[in-house]
């Protein structure tokens, strides 16, 4: 069996799973805890097409985070529309985001590009800070329409669509970097300089890292506002989401789609545990622990580890 169709196998098997727990499961808590996890996955999966693939470390992730948020806001207070189209609508503002992003700091490099996102995150959260349609300071209290079948309950359909924006991702990341572009984004990761030499279109390849990125993560963002019942710009824009991803990322492996993936089960878990038997407020201490450990030890986070120890293994080394 290929690979390609292994996928796809396991891709059915992962949503039927989702499907079958929310007829099963009667207990509204496991789908908090799962819809948590699965929105990290998307986070980590959109952040590494950037950050991991082409190499440029973006800190902005609570700023499309929360466009997507507020995005749904909007079109839900003012029109009324359903859960699709506020995700549809998020997507392509993200999209466009990312395009502006793009085309004006992409020529930038290293902390200039990392800097500049964290100033689009508080640029775009003042602005909302101080829009009192949408609440401003103060946040927005919303109301969860009528659940559609066959899900008893909104948490446990907010929990099957973010399943599907995870199988959407990570598609699409595996896609990217088994194509032309995830070979042109690794080469300018490797040495931009050298890939425009021999014809890589670098810009190109990260104005489309960038939209596909931006999209994605204010896709993920959009069912937030719901899975809540309130929005708030301090909330919908704080910068953990950053740096929470960014770990993610870093410690499952950037090189691989798969890694961002691993890695934010692995942290999305531990915090779901300790915010259960602790207390919410050592997660980040407990991720900064994680992430040093890991770049100490596995510098090329956990799959890269899982490579090193199989190459070692089929060599026949100790």
């Amino acid at each position: 069996m290929s690979r390609s169709i292994r996928f796809w196998v396991g891709v059915i098997l992962f949503l039927a799973v989702a499907l079958l727990m929310t007829q099963v499961i009667g207990n509204q808590y496991p789908f908090f805890a799962c819809y948590v996890i699965l929105q990290f996955i998307v986070l980590a999966v959109a952040w590494s097409i950037l950050g991991g693939y082409a190499g440029y470390v973006n800190f902005g992730t609570s700023a499309f985070f929360g466009v997507g948020v507020y995005t749904a806001v909007f079109l839900l207070k003012t029109f009324g529309l359903p859960l699709a189209v506020q995700i549809a609508v998020a997507a392509v503002i993200g999209a466009l985001m990312g395009f502006g992003l793009g085309l004006l700091t992409l020529r930038m490099q290293g902390i200039f590009f990392s800097i500049a996102t964290i100033a689009l995150t508080i640029i775009i959260e003042t602005s909302v800070t101080n829009w009192r349609y949408v609440g401003g300071a103060a946040g927005i209290q919303l109301q969860r329409p009528m659940v559609t079948w066959p899900f008893d309950n909104y948490v446990q359909m907010l929990f099957f669509v973010q399943a599907l924006l995870v199988v959407l991702a990570v598609a699409i990341a595996r896609y990217i970097q088994n194509s032309w572009i995830g070979h042109g984004l690794q080469a300018l990761k490797d040495d931009e300089l050298a890939a425009e030499c021999t014809g890589v279109p670098t810009l190109r390849l990260k104005v489309m890292a960038c939209v596909i990125s931006g999209a994605l993560m204010c896709a993920a963002g959009a069912p937030a506002a719901m899975y809540l019942q309130y929005a708030d710009p301090s909330s919908a824009f704080n910068l953990n989401y950053s740096v929470s991803v960014l770990a993610m990322s870093l410690i499952g492996g950037t090189a691989h789609w798969a890694g961002p993936v691993v890695g934010a089960i692995l942290l999305g878990v531990t915090q779901q545990l300790l915010t259960v038997t602790i207390s919410s407020e050592v997660n980040l201490l407990v991720l900064g622990v994680m992430l040093v450990l890991f770049v100490v030890v596995a510098p090329q986070g956990i799959i890269g580890l899982v490579r090193r120890v199989g190459r070692h293994r089929a060599g026949g080394e100790p």
